[in-house]
């Protein structure tokens, strides 16, 4: 690998970090309260709205079940719509929220589920409402779940953005394909994805330290 594609690579793992943390960033803030809807809304549950479950559980499984890939090609109008253009970095931002909102949805409903039904139980049977057995009961309880939750959607993320890079959208997907795939050359294709898999494994093991600090069961 020749020098010159050094500061290539840099900048292109940069526009990854810059595609990953923005994503994760706006998938969190929707993503989450769509999650813990989905789990309040659930038959049982404290806030038991089956029609409003039903209908949220069918986006979200839509949303799920749509390949990124074309995804990413799908709201190439509804992008340009949003950031004026559908190619670069600043561009695929954008499907990569969608791609990932109902995916953390789901992974949120999952954790608040591991919640025992008892601490529930009992912070009602005390004469908490529903409003505060979900803010000091429920979510707290959950807290290491939700963190976990959000570090396996910035890895996921992570892999999401290397396929943006394959319709224009920048980072590091991009330079492996352009300079790897198209000119032949390995070793930037081995670097691309050496890179890659540290970004992987610096997201699992901040998020993994994050819950051990929170997780006091």
């Amino acid at each position: 690998m020749s020098t010159d594609l050094i500061p290539l690579l840099w900048d292109a793992t940069l526009q990854t970090l810059q595609m990953v943390l923005v994503a994760g960033a706006m998938a969190t803030l929707f993503g989450v309260p769509l999650g813990v809807v989905l789990h309040l809304s659930k038959k049982g549950q404290l806030l038991e709205n089956r029609l409003l479950h039903r209908s949220l559980g069918l986006v979200v499984n839509i949303g799920r079940s749509v390949p990124f890939i074309i995804l990413l090609v799908a709201i190439i109008p509804f992008t340009r719509m949003i950031v004026g253009t559908s190619i670069g970095t600043i561009a695929a931002i954008v499907p990569l929220t969608i791609g990932a909102i109902p995916f953390i949805a789901r992974l949120i409903e999952a954790a608040l589920i591991e919640v025992p039904v008892g601490l529930i139980e009992a912070a009602q049977a005390m004469g908490a409402d529903k409003k505060q057995t979900i803010i000091k009961i429920l979510l707290p309880e959950a807290l290491p779940g939700i963190v976990n939750s959000i570090t396996i959607t910035l890895v996921t993320l992570v892999s999401y953005s290397a396929m943006a890079g394959a319709v224009g959208g920048g980072g590091l997907g991009d330079v492996g394909i352009r300079y790897g795939y198209y000119r032949f050359e390995p070793d930037v294709m081995i670097a691309t994805i050496v890179v890659l898999l540290i970004l992987v494994q610096l997201f699992q093991s901040l998020g993994d330290a994050v819950v051990r600090r929170i997780d006091h069961r």
